[in-house]
């Protein structure tokens, strides 16, 4: 428990550095940045919206199919008439067809949360696309440009004999391997470019040269549900996607002109939508594979953000009262260590949603 009740921090940008008595040159005050990650399903889009009403924050996507427009139900996307008036960024700005990696959300979030911080608002950061915050707070290295040629071959390599990539990674870089699954042929192809072309493991390059997120102080709120519950959560969620439609989005984004080889239709959900309607699964084994793969990928999750110690974990759902009270706390206490920063700056003009 903190000293005196959670208030609202006004928060006004970093001041401009001056000298104290001492002479010395007094550092910009840092920035909070709040964080909400956790498993698919666990409630995190819940979560960040109502740490963002009760602080007066803004929500920025970590999610990285969420970007994309007209997929909305295989991503559980909160509908705009359930966002509260609360602003959303990174959200349906890309067409499916589209390529988007880490280091482009890098850079836009970055542009993103200082926006918001330069309003007086509290940027609020949800998603479970783990590499997209890790890029984004600890910074990519630049890799080697891209290699059509070489790319070109891995793929029919790849196509010749399935999973020989993976293997072959696995032989280069054991530990970039061990974070990409293997059927994700994209990603396994980016890798072995990169080791290929700097003649080293793609782990090596990108822990070198990589710039961290610098003027913010963060706090990270991990959801960990039950994993039975957790698993019971998905089955159902996983039963309205299809219910409310999933096939249907599928089919219309099709007929739009997005290519079936698409990026986007690889991810969970979407695959076995597209083979679905390719008549290769019936409608109750592409739910039931998606299930699965949903189950598989809440796991991967939860052991990629486990390697963080940084993380606050709260043992429950977003949606969960007892965790949202704590949560509201945790938050609470914390934003109030910014309310003793003296600002220098003009307090920042009344904020209106566009």
């Amino acid at each position: 428990m903190c000293e005196g009740p959670a208030r609202v921090p006004s928060f006004s940008g970093p001041s401009r550095p001056g000298a104290d008595y001492t002479g010395k040159v007094a550092p910009e005050p840092l920035h909070p940045l709040l964080v909400v990650i956790g498993p698919t399903a666990s409630g995190k889009s819940h979560l960040a919206l109502a740490l963002a009403r009760r602080f007066q924050g803004e929500i920025v996507n970590c999610d990285s199919l969420q970007i994309y427009c007209g997929m909305d139900i295989g991503t559980a996307k909160t509908p705009p008439a359930e966002r509260g008036g609360v602003p959303h960024h990174l959200f349906d700005f890309l067409a499916p067809g589209e390529t988007y990696n880490a280091g482009q959300f890098a850079a836009d979030a970055r542009r993103a949360i200082t926006g918001i911080t330069g309003r007086g608002r509290l940027a609020v950061l949800a998603g479970g696309t783990g590499f997209y915050l890790r890029a984004l707070l600890q910074g990519l290295a630049d890799g080697p440009v891209r290699d059509e040629a070489l790319r070109e071959r891995l793929s029919e390599r790849e196509t010749g004999r399935p999973g020989s990539l993976h293997r072959l990674l696995r032989r280069l870089d054991a530990l970039t391997a061990a974070r990409i699954h293997p059927n994700d042929r994209h990603k396994t192809i980016r890798a072995l470019e990169i080791c290929l072309l700097a003649r080293r493991p793609a782990s090596q390059v990108f822990a070198q040269g990589s710039r961290p997120l610098e003027g913010y102080r963060v706090l990270q709120l991990g959801l960990d549900p039950p994993r039975p519950l957790l698993h019971q959560r998905i089955a159902a969620r996983t039963e309205a996607m299809f219910a409310q439609g999933l096939l249907e989005e599928v089919r219309s984004l099709l007929q739009q002109g997005v290519p079936p080889t698409a990026k986007a239709f690889e991810s969970i959900g979407y695959k076995e939508a597209l083979a679905c309607l390719r008549g290769e699964l019936t409608r109750a084994a592409a739910l039931e594979l998606t299930t699965i793969a949903t189950r598989q990928y809440a796991k991967r999750q939860m052991t990629w953000f486990r390697r963080d110690p940084g993380v606050r974990w709260l043992a429950g759902f977003g949606d969960d009262p007892r965790t949202l009270a704590l949560a509201e706390e945790i938050a609470g206490c914390w934003l109030a260590e910014f309310t003793t920063v003296t600002q220098t700056t003009p307090p920042p003009a009344p904020y209106y949603i566009p």
